[in-house]
């Protein structure tokens, strides 16, 4: 995983610039796909995840980041990334361990500029397989991420943080080989203690997510995903912090037959933050929230 350095006099509009031109690299280089009915629909969608998980042998690198920016309070930018190394074990069960890394530049109300960035901590992404789409009606796995973080996502301070989530992520092809829908509900929670502070954070939330992917080329697909995410304070969806409902589009493009890149940009349409006015919640949530994927099959 390369280090990202940190965000210094960085603008959202770089990131969405960069952003631009991965989608027309990605499309240019979209040259050879997969076969109608033989799609892999793990990564079509953006954040929103298909069913399949590879088959036993084929192991799988990824690189994951995840641009935020955004907050009513002040200037807010991070950015989440991770590697994986992605093992099915059999055509139903896979383990993805992998290390996590964040970068944030922030001057939010009340506390004072800072920028950071460096090894945030480990995950251990475990994926059960319950229906197969290409013997089921639809597909259905069960997925489940213990973690552990150093760094605090909403502030970027120093923190000791553990944490969760757990999803169900259903696909089906509609028309097959051409276009498919996914679904994925999760949850989600975590504690944080701040290092400087002690300050303690347990937090958790639901997201419902939906999406379709058509392939407008072989190794080409181009979509959209909508979701929809609520927060709460406390481990057991205690006190709601806030709700968003975010909107955008989806590009996935194969670029070599062991290599593939997914890029979505989200764009909150809608939320609101509790006992705060506005239409938007740009407290809990950001504003915008943007991911790019690029794996390698061995």
């Amino acid at each position: 995983m390369p280090y990202h350095p940190p965000l210094r006099r960085c603008r959202a509009r770089r990131v969405l610039a960069l952003a631009a031109l991965c989608l027309v690299a990605a499309g240019a280089a979209a040259a050879e796909g997969h076969a109608p009915g033989d799609i892999d629909s793990e990564h079509l969608f953006g954040f929103t995840e298909g069913s399949d998980l590879g088959a036993p042998g084929e192991i799988e690198l990824e690189w994951d980041v995840t641009g935020r920016a955004g907050k009513r309070a002040g200037r807010f930018r991070a950015l989440d990334s991770g590697i994986a190394l992605k093992m099915p074990l059999t055509a139903d069960f896979r383990l993805a361990p992998g290390l996590t890394f964040a970068a944030h530049d922030t001057a939010l109300a009340g506390a004072p500029a800072r920028t950071s960035g460096g090894l945030n901590g480990a995950v251990l992404e475990t994926r059960l397989r319950l229906l197969d789409r290409r013997a089921a009606p639809f597909g259905l796995t069960f997925s489940a991420v213990p973690s552990y973080a150093g760094i605090d996502g909403g502030s970027g301070l120093a923190a000791t943080g553990f944490g969760g989530e757990f999803g169900l992520l259903a696909d089906a092809e509609l028309v097959p080989g051409r276009l498919v829908a996914a679904v994925n509900a999760g949850f989600g929670l975590s504690a944080t203690t701040l290092n400087a502070t002690g300050e303690r954070f347990p937090v958790s939330g639901i997201e419902i997510a939906g999406a379709l992917a058509y392939r407008a080329e072989p190794g080409l697909f181009l979509g959209g995903e909508m979701r929809y995410a609520r927060a709460y304070e406390g481990l057991t969806l205690d006190r709601l912090a806030g709700e968003a409902f975010y909107l955008g589009p989806t590009l996935y493009a194969v670029l070599s037959p062991r290599t593939w890149i997914s890029l979505t940009w989200n764009v909150q349409m809608a939320g609101r933050a509790a006992g705060e006015p506005g239409p938007l919640d740009l407290s809990v949530f950001d504003r915008h929230q943007m991911r790019m994927r690029v794996g390698y099959t061995f």
